[in-house]
């Protein structure tokens, strides 16, 4: 009987640690062009418009920036869990179910590199 896989290889690893870094670029990028949203690098003001305009024009940015400073929290959060992510790869614990113990499929890794539960853990959390 073959014994079951307890970690990823050194090779896998290293696949994994190529999509995170790729993934990390991305979230990197997205969270700068949110970053610039909110302070206005790239406003196109309504300063030259008529005054009520201007008080409609107010109410939907205060919204606006509110839905994109809770978009960078969320972007902040998720390269905080790509870094998690890498360090459990140096740590060679990548892809191991922190409920089972058992490995992650790289199926849901590719899609999900910062999970740390398997499908079957996290079906148990929701329910």
């Amino acid at each position: 009987m073959a014994k079951e896989k307890t970690r990823y290889s050194d090779k896998e690893l290293e696949e994994f640690k190529e999509i995170i870094n790729h993934k990390l670029k991305e979230a990197h990028e997205d969270l700068d062009l949110l970053k610039n949203s909110l302070s206005h690098k790239d406003d196109h003001g309504t300063d030259d418009t008529g005054r009520t305009f201007n008080m409609m024009e107010d109410g939907s940015e205060t919204l606006s920036r509110e839905e994109m400073a809770q978009l960078a929290a969320r972007q902040e959060k998720f390269i905080q869990n790509l870094n998690n992510a890498l360090v459990r790869i140096e740590n060679k614990t990548y892809g191991i179910c922190r409920v089972t113990g058992k490995l992650i499929k790289k199926e849901r890794l590719k899609l999900v590199p910062h999970a740390t539960l398997s499908i079957e853990a996290k079906n148990q959390q929701n329910s």
